[in-house]
């Protein structure tokens, strides 16, 4: 049987479904793994209520514990705290930007400016406020030109 930590470490691998440049840990979807008696139960947070990715999510989550050995797999899913874009980490926001979406701004983050993942200009437009996925924002960027998907800060 593996431990937390090798558990852990196996799951901190599983790329995001819609975003596979950042990993579900990257993302802070992957909240916490405990052993129990019968297996182990990992708890999971959505970005959103209703993401369609969780289910993907999960069905990796149980794949990659019973490849490795455990058979009893509890997923469960927490809603609080909710998920905030501050759970990313400087590197993953990077990882996000140099895949062609701009990056969450902090919640603290006063500034409404999106800067465009292509060019770095501040000189953006929102041109709906639903993207590729729900989780995201389209703008253009009104210098280079280029329409691209904002990560929304929740």
């Amino acid at each position: 049987m593996l431990n937390k930590d090798q558990i852990y470490t196996l799951l901190s691998g599983i790329p995001d479904p819609e975003i596979p440049v950042i990993t579900i840990d990257e993302l802070g979807i992957l909240r916490s793994v405990e052993i129990t008696n019968d297996g182990c139960e990992v708890t999971i947070t959505p970005t959103y209520t209703g993401c369609p990715a969780m289910q993907m999510i999960e069905d990796q989550i149980k794949e990659i514990l019973h490849a490795n050995g455990i058979d009893q797999v509890k997923i469960k899913t927490t809603y609080s705290p909710a998920w905030t874009t501050d759970w990313l980490s400087p590197e993953a926001k990077e990882k996000l930007k140099q895949y062609g979406i701009s990056p969450p701004l902090s919640s603290l983050d006063t500034v409404s400016f999106i800067q465009c993942p292509r060019c770095n200009s501040f000189n953006t437009e929102v041109i709906s406020d639903f993207g590729s996925t729900a989780c995201k924002a389209l703008y253009r960027c009104n210098d280079c030109k280029e329409a691209f998907d904002y990560f929304k800060g929740i």
